[in-house]
């Protein structure tokens, strides 16, 4: 029987285990606090790997408002005891609220026991019903369409829908902070590396739109689904650099050259397109042509 964790993965995880088949998958110490302002802390692992991925999830954001606190993803199952301990470390107040970027185990694997503790799950509609169609456990009974605001503990955080890494990906905005949380539409770890995941609706055409839109907003700092945060000025770099990968992409299919050429030059020219990565060229080539 598949472990619940297990059960939600989806394709573009299940590539990254198999790329790191060959490796000893121990996962390295527990996550750290990474304190981006003083209300806002990431529990990062240690190890941008599959191992840490595997054992702790994705990055989780812990947002400290005078009266709640809320969190944007849970991390795994397993990672809960140790994300509950690091929260009371920073305040004492209840996790009144858990947004889900998108329903990917390694972001929702916490999800229930957070729900069990009272907290309020929230996802968009999209990626809850993916949740349902998966039998995940920790289906939020809440679900948005488009835009989304909470307003909590005299703080606001403003939700906003994206097709991308997933059909639905859910960013949050912490406007006063001059913060974005971004899930997997954005990876900044070379062993994670970026990808949309076809399965879920993911697209790298809507990806490109989707970032163009984000550069748009006011921000200073993004936090990515996996890997350190980083700079509005290093989003435009990323973005820049896959709309190249794309460009590229897009040419070689009008050239009709064979997916191992393709992925031999992405290879060469960008750094791209092995490991995890490969499996995204055929889905590329049918959707960029």
């Amino acid at each position: 029987m598949k472990t619940p964790f297990a059960f939600a993965l989806t394709t573009a995880v299940a590539a990254l285990k198999i790329a790191s088949a060959q490796q000893a998958l121990s996962p390295g110490a527990a996550p750290e606090l990474v304190k981006i302002k003083d209300n806002i802390y990431v529990l990062q692992n240690v190890n941008s790997n599959m191992a840490d991925l595997r054992d702790y999830g994705g990055n989780a954001i812990i947002y400290l408002t005078p009266s709640v606190v809320v969190l944007i993803d849970s991390k795994s199952d397993r990672e809960h005891e140790d994300l509950i301990a690091k929260v009371k470390t920073l305040s004492d107040k209840p996790i009144k609220y858990v947004v889900l970027t998108h329903n990917h185990g390694d972001h929702t694997g916490g999800a229930a026991k957070l729900a069990a503790t009272g907290a309020t799950l929230l996802i968009s509609s999209k990626d809850r019903d993916a949740m349902v169609r998966n039998n995940q456990p920790g289906v939020p009974e809440l679900a948005y369409s488009g835009q989304f605001r909470i307003a909590t503990g005299g703080k606001e955080l403003q939700l906003r829908e994206f097709r991308g890494h997933t059909r639905a990906d859910t960013v949050v905005s912490f406007p006063a902070e001059r913060v974005i949380c971004a899930g997997d539409l954005m990876t900044t770890a070379d062993t994670i590396p970026m990808i949309v995941n076809y399965g879920d609706g993911g697209s790298w055409t809507d990806w490109s739109e989707s970032i163009d839109e984000i550069l748009r907003w006011d921000f200073d700092t993004l936090i990515p689904g996996h890997g350190p945060a980083i700079s509005k000025a290093q989003v435009e770099q990323i973005r820049r650099r896959f709309g190249a990968i794309m460009d590229r992409v897009r040419a070689m299919n009008r050239e009709r050259k064979p997916a191992d050429e393709i992925t031999q030059t992405l290879i060469r020219e960008f750094k791209w397109g092995e490991g995890p990565s490969a499996g995204q060229i055929p889905g590329m080539m049918i959707e960029l042509r």
